[in-house]
């Protein structure tokens, strides 16, 4: 038996998520419904976290288990051959059969695509949230600073959660303006649910100046949903990359290979 790693790349607009569902089309089932048809393995696939309806992924992972003779480099091309268009296996290869995707993460990349246009867009509408003012960018960037650092993140998850540890470090957030596009970029320990969404449309906020950032210092302060802003739509969401080898997990790397925008 082997284990093997696959990094995924999909746009999440026709599914229900990433997560198996019984009444609803998740990217993991598609995949594992073609690993079926390759090998006649009912395999379940290890995600490195969930992904919620109409978000996307470039850099999602995963492992499975498998007995199959495909050589490991190969599952990539494979599976390709299998999959719609939506979804490709950018990557596989064997791991340490204790390989967890999810488990073995040291930190997630997550990038929230923003258009300031008062029509709205056509091109690129599945993967930027439409902002029809002019957001003052500037505040936004100020604002993404205060994420950084070992916080209670409470203020930032929605409610309903059964989470009870809700204390992540933020290792960078920064705001980046490309006009009309802005990108809050952001990599951290682990995220609560929808909180890098939260944290999206509490800049937005920002830039609107209906927010202030002695509002956002509340909003970590007190942990309080209320204080801090609206869930911003997924579609501007997008994982971009996880992080396992301490190596490869390093600032200034990070940085140096930063995602163009």
């Amino acid at each position: 038996m082997k284990n093997i790693y696959i990094k995924i790349e999909y746009d999440g607009t026709s599914y229900s998520g990433w997560q198996r569902q019984k009444n609803a089309l998740s990217v993991q089932q598609v995949i594992e419904e073609a690993i079926h048809d390759l090998t006649g393995e009912d395999v379940r696939i290890i995600g490195s976290g969930r992904t919620d309806r109409g978000v996307h992924a470039r850099g999602q992972v995963a492992n499975f288990y498998t007995c199959s003779s495909i050589p490991p480099d190969k599952f990539s091309f494979a599976l390709n051959s299998k999959l719609p268009p939506d979804i490709r296996i950018k990557e596989s290869k064997e791991v340490n059969m204790d390989f967890h995707a999810r488990f073995c993460a040291l930190a997630k990349r997550y990038i929230y695509s923003i258009a300031m246009d008062r029509q709205g867009i056509a091109i690129g509408r599945n993967y930027y949230y439409n902002v029809n003012v002019l957001l003052n960018t500037d505040a936004m960037a100020k604002a993404a600073k205060l994420f950084e650092g070992t916080h209670d993140f409470k203020a930032f998850m929605s409610t309903g959660s059964n989470v009870h540890d809700t204390i992540r470090t933020v290792y960078s957030s920064c705001v980046i303006t490309r006009p009309p596009f802005v990108y809050f970029d952001i990599i951290g320990n682990g995220f609560l649910y929808n909180m890098v969404r939260i944290m999206a449309g509490t800049l937005v906020e920002v830039g609107r100046g209906k927010l202030t950032l002695s509002d956002v210092k509340t909003a970590i302060e007190s942990g309080d949903r209320e204080k801090a802003g609206p869930t911003a739509p997924p579609n501007g969401l997008c994982l971009e990359e996880v992080y396992y080898d301490k190596i490869d997990f390093d600032m200034k790397k990070i940085q140096k290979n930063a995602f163009t925008y």
